[in-house]
């Protein structure tokens, strides 16, 4: 069932529906999240069943500010600080040393846990109406409001198409950001990016005032996060990426024989052909990454077998995009 996000009505019921371990689809800057109590097992388990996701690959659990990171994180670190400092409210979740004994379940039973603290105004009026509830949920663990490892949702009708409409869904309007949050683990020592966003590593190296490592730069296992698997984001048509050329290439070996309802292509290059959808990639990273998970939705939506990208840039401002559109080309 799908509310209007914005009336303090429909806040107040969402709060309650949580307060009582249920679920709420909410709109986040980045994507919609499938919310529940982080402090519940119980409910946090509704989140894994409702996905079809492992009980052992960790959430993001979202609060309302800075000082609520310490309800989760057994201690936060002076390079986590400074990145609370520069990027919250915002895309940036951190992984931190979870508290013994707390969301156990929203960690997926490991000894660390990713927090975010989502800039959204429906977000964050959710987050500070549960924690006004007898007793109070101090923070929501909410992966993307999907079914597991598919298309992560931008609006609430994406939330509605893929569960029952007993669920309750706040709708905010499309999403400002597109992807996901950029996730760095500050539990090693040193600052090590696990996922990009739209967030640039010179951005965030700036606030930590340091580089930002991989994963095997640093020693010891990186812990489990939300959206790492190397298949993920995927649509049901099967995504292949190509330069430019190669696009044009492919198109012109179609020919006439080509069936423009079965491939799409996205691209930024100008192409020529009769035989597949096209659809123009944006020039600026930013406005691609808003408009990802919703032109890839689309071509689901018109039945398409083969999706087509060209390659988005080797560089920063793109990185975020690139690591989303590998990922769904794994699947």
């Amino acid at each position: 069932m799908i509310v209007d996000g914005t009336l303090p009505t429909s806040i107040a019921d969402a709060a309650q529906v949580l307060a009582a371990g249920g679920l709420v689809a909410f709109p986040t800057e980045t994507v919609y999240g499938l919310g529940a109590d982080a402090g519940s097992d119980r409910a946090v388990a509704g989140i894994f069943a409702a996905k079809g996701r492992p009980s052992d690959h960790p959430l993001i659990v979202h609060v309302a500010d800075a000082a609520s990171a310490g309800r989760f994180a057994d201690r936060i670190p002076p390079v986590a600080q400074r990145l609370m400092a520069a990027f919250w409210p915002g895309p940036l979740t951190l992984i931190l040393r979870r508290q013994p004994g707390v969301a156990a379940a929203a960690a997926g039973g490991h000894d660390t846990v990713g927090l975010r603290c989502p800039a959204h105004p429906v977000a964050h009026a959710l987050l500070l109406a549960c924690a006004a509830q007898t007793p109070p949920v101090h923070g929501l663990a909410a992966p993307s409001a999907n079914r597991f490892g598919r298309v992560s949702p931008t609006t609430a009708a994406h939330v509605a198409a893929e569960f029952t409409p007993d669920l309750l869904v706040l709708d905010g309007g499309a999403t400002p950001v597109g992807i996901e949050s950029a996730i760095v683990d500050c539990t090693r020592g040193a600052p090590v990016l696990l996922r990009p966003g739209t967030l640039t590593r010179e951005q965030i190296e700036r606030a930590c005032g340091e580089r930002l490592r991989t994963p095997d730069e640093v020693a010891g296992a990186a812990p489990r996060a939300s959206g790492t698997l190397a298949s993920h984001y995927a649509p049901n048509a099967k995504v292949r990426l190509m330069d430019g050329r190669s696009l044009q290439t492919a198109l012109d070996l179609l020919g006439a024989e080509g069936d423009p309802d079965a491939i799409a292509v996205y691209a930024r290059t100008a192409l020529r052909t009769r035989a597949a959808r096209l659809r123009r990639m944006p020039d600026d990273a930013v406005e691609t990454a808003r408009q990802l998970f919703a032109v890839l939705r689309d071509f689901d939506d018109a039945g398409v077998k083969l999706i087509w990208i060209e390659t988005p840039p080797d560089t920063a401002e793109w990185e975020g995009v690139r690591d989303r559109l590998q990922r769904a080309a794994a699947h």
